[in-house]
């Protein structure tokens, strides 16, 4: 029985000023956020406003890399070697960190991005590369990771604490794998069938597209600050938690490999 859930968003992405209301409604209702660092989309400017944002909040700082690849916003496919995504993984971790480093702020977390999160939940040498990418850095981050994906395995197996995490607005295939957005129904944007998935997923399983329940054991739950109707939804989410006595936390730090 969950009594602490963590809530997470990704942030920093979309530089208007529609979005960055959105993320001033939303940042009071997460305990950590996940900041676009220059792959996929973000800037300097960007990544700092977020940072600040959250830290008034208390809200964890976590970075977002994802394949630079504005074009897609980071959501193709790619056929990448380790070594880049080794690279890619430091190169936009240390420009986040480095960013919100003038403000006395620093990373707790790492969450991929897009298709990189999903090529990294199923394919063993975009994991491993992902792997070898943080144990590069020096900030000794946590991973977020699709929960019982072969990320979390190959983290795991390198002593890297890794956080996993469901999905509040998004469709699960029976595997426990997202439906990918090209996919119709692959977003939930109703707020009933949110309020349905928060209950069944806090309850430990969801319901896949195709009808079959998928069991889930999770310590993070994403809603996305892109998603349309994000403010209402985040706060359909908050109130299942809060109706059903689940106290909102940030993951606690420093218990390797779990």
């Amino acid at each position: 029985m969950l009594t602490e859930l963590d809530v997470n968003s990704d942030m920093g992405e979309i530089d208007t000023a529609d979005a960055c209301a959105t993320e001033i409604e939303m940042m009071p209702l997460l305990s950590s956020v996940n900041i676009a660092c220059g792959g996929h989309a973000g800037t300097v400017e960007s990544m700092r406003r977020t940072a600040r944002l959250a830290a008034r909040h208390a809200v964890a700082i976590g970075a977002h890399p994802g394949f630079p690849d504005r074009a897609t916003f980071g959501r193709s496919s790619s056929d990448v070697s380790g070594d880049a995504v080794t690279r890619l993984i430091v190169e936009q971790v240390t420009t986040l960190s480095v960013a919100i480093a003038a403000d006395g702020l620093s990373l707790t977390h790492v969450k991929l991005h897009g298709a990189l999160y999903n090529q990294a939940a199923t394919q063993p040498h975009i994991a491993r590369a992902v792997v070898h990418g943080l144990l590069t850095l020096s900030e000794g981050v946590s991973l977020y990771a699709l929960a019982g994906c072969a990320l979390v395995a190959a983290a795991r197996s390198a002593n890297i604490q890794v956080v996993e995490e469901m999905f509040a607005d998004r469709a699960y295939r029976g595997d426990g794998s997202l439906v990918p957005r090209s996919v119709a129904g692959a977003l939930l944007l109703d707020e009933e069938a949110v309020r349905a998935q928060v209950r069944s997923l806090i309850a430990g399983a969801v319901t896949s597209l195709d009808g079959t329940s998928v069991p889930v054991q999770a310590e993070s739950l994403c809603i996305h600050s892109d998603t349309p109707g994000a403010i209402g939804l985040a706060r359909v989410v908050r109130s299942e938690l809060d109706a059903a006595g689940i106290r909102v936390v940030a993951p606690s730090r420093g218990t390797r490999g779990r």
